[in-house]
């Protein structure tokens, strides 16, 4: 029989405190936090139990901290970790808590679903290079100009799709986003992907242009056709991809 008498006997004893300070103006308005609105204090605890030798949280400590956190069960996380090699559209990965990923999509063709409203017919149709960029609650998705991978300095366009806003954030409706901390980086993608093209596209967002056409009219021409997606319609928006990395 295994001897827990150690077990029982061991003693925890403290050997550090932490002190957060929060900003009294942000206080009120927790909502709108941000991370220079927090200062965290570590203290060392001497060996009457009394906090000693305060100082900002160090680099280090955090880092400690952060490892400790992980080796609880409840608190592991998977979270746009990659199960194997990078995918090749990968473009940018910040695996934080609420972090995020871009990638790119080539030219392709693909399904795409119109309500009955818009009078374009739902089918097979083919659409230009993508760029997408996704926490686990918001999605963005830019168009893309020929069939390279972006670099840093590629320029994007407006995606020539509906529910869009200017920024390129997607209206995803009713739809049920369930991607949460436990989500590999590759189901993360499909996941996005899935949602976007399954959802139905009911309608405009916003004053701008999506394409120099009429957004409408271009759908109705291509939808079941096999042509090319005309990429002279695609309109610069002004950013590039170095701009969505923060």
């Amino acid at each position: 029989m295994k001897n827990v008498s150690q077990t029982f006997n061991e003693q925890y004893l403290p050997v550090k405190a932490l002190l957060i300070y929060q900003s009294v103006e942000q206080e009120s308005q927790s909502h709108d936090r941000r991370e220079s609105d927090i200062y965290v204090e570590s203290y060392d605890i001497g060996k009457h139990g009394n906090p000693i030798n305060a100082h900002p949280l160090s680099i280090t400590e955090m880092m400690l901290l952060s490892e400790l956190m992980q080796s609880t069960q409840e608190l592991k996380t998977t979270y746009l970790q990659c199960r194997g090699v990078l995918p090749s559209k990968l473009i940018y990965v910040n695996a934080q808590n609420n972090g995020y990923a871009i990638w790119c999509t080539p030219p392709q063709e693909i399904d795409l679903f119109f309500t009955d409203s818009l009078g374009i017919p739902s089918g097979k149709t083919k659409i230009p290079a993508m760029l997408w960029k996704a926490t686990k609650e918001r999605l963005q998705v830019f168009a893309l100009k020929g069939k390279a991978k972006p670099n840093a300095d590629t320029s994007l366009y407006y995606a020539p799709l509906f529910n869009l806003s200017q920024d390129g954030s997607v209206c995803m409706g009713t739809v049920n986003i369930n991607i949460d901390r436990q989500t590999h980086l590759e189901q993360f993608i499909a996941q996005w992907e899935t949602y976007f093209f399954n959802s139905y596209f009911t309608h405009t967002l916003g004053n701008h242009r999506h394409c120099k056409g009429n957004l409408v009219q271009l759908w109705q021409e291509q939808v079941g056709t096999g042509r090319e997606f005309p990429q002279h319609e695609l309109i610069k928006n002004g950013r590039t991809v170095k701009d969505l990395i923060r």
